[in-house]
């Protein structure tokens, strides 16, 4: 077991975390406080104040049910650590607001899906279990992930042409 100070590399974060690797390289296009250390080859060595602030933002999306538009607006306001509530509008689930879901279950102004209800009810959104919650949402990750790999590819296509 490695001590609390110790550095971390990108597999252990993800087992320790439960979440794909793929999806922590995405978050770290998305919150620029994640900073992990890049060594040969481009191997990434989480410090243990990485971990911390991946934990938390890995809460707040999952748990808290936060928009990636949201929990950025926590950390550049610096109200991530603070106890008091956080702004209705940074949650998905707030009626209105930059963060909020769109009524129509569509994706918000950030490109990420925010409501993964889609048409359905309450009754039937509720049933949804947080397991399939979160699957949906690592898959929304994902694709989110696989989109931003597509647009610099398609810069990087027409610099060429």
């Amino acid at each position: 077991m490695k001590s609390a100070t110790a550095y971390r590399t990108i597999s252990e974060v993800s087992a320790d975390l439960s979440v794909p690797q793929h999806v922590l390289r995405f978050w770290e296009t998305k919150f620029p406080q994640i900073r992990p250390l890049k060594r040969g080859g481009g191997r990434r060595y989480y410090r243990p104040e990485d971990v911390d602030l991946l934990r938390r933002i890995q809460a707040l999306l999952y748990e808290d049910r936060y928009t990636i538009k949201g929990v950025q607006r926590l950390l550049k306001e610096g109200r991530l650590s603070d106890p008091t509530p956080p702004l209705a509008e940074d949650r998905e689930d707030a009626e209105g607001g930059d963060g909020a879901a769109p009524e129509n279950g569509q994706g918000g102004d950030d490109g990420t899906v925010n409501d993964m209800r889609g048409g359905m009810d309450d009754d039937k959104a509720s049933a949804l279990s947080d397991a399939v919650r979160h699957e949906i949402t690592m898959v929304v990750d994902e694709l989110n992930a696989l989109r931003s790999v597509l647009s610099r590819l398609t810069e990087i296509g027409s610099k060429k042409s």
